[in-house]
């Protein structure tokens, strides 16, 4: 298994913007593809952004335009962008790889409220 950090998530403003960021235990080159999940209160989990080992992205409707998903190589890090946040956005964001023997893995999700 791959053993996954998330961190960067709290209360935002609406408008505002938070950076999540995805430690992984092992090369980011290793993995088929990297993404981000979220899971509203009530609600199933969400894909959000996906980033493949061939650079295609991939973005929900209710977020293009506003999140970019990124990685650094050097620091095994995946990154959430997320911009204009709106309060449909809060949830617990998750953090996923996908690794050709390992499988998916998951990380233990970070809270991102948006409130005035």
């Amino acid at each position: 298994q791959v053993l996954l950090v998330e961190s960067g998530g709290g209360l935002v403003q609406p408008g505002g913007s938070l950076r999540l960021s995805c430690a992984a235990s092992r090369s980011i080159f290793s993995f088929n593809a990297m993404g981000w999940y979220r899971q509203a209160p009530g609600k199933e989990r969400e894909l959000v952004a996906m980033l493949t080992a061939g650079g295609n992205t991939n973005y929900s409707v209710s977020v293009k335009g506003r999140f970019t998903i990124s990685e650094d190589n050097a620091k095994n890090t995946v990154y959430l962008q997320m911009n204009d946040l709106k309060a449909e956005d809060t949830a617990v964001y998750y953090c996923t790889v996908l690794h050709s023997r390992v499988g998916q893995s998951w990380g233990q999700g970070t809270q991102v409220t948006v409130s005035s």
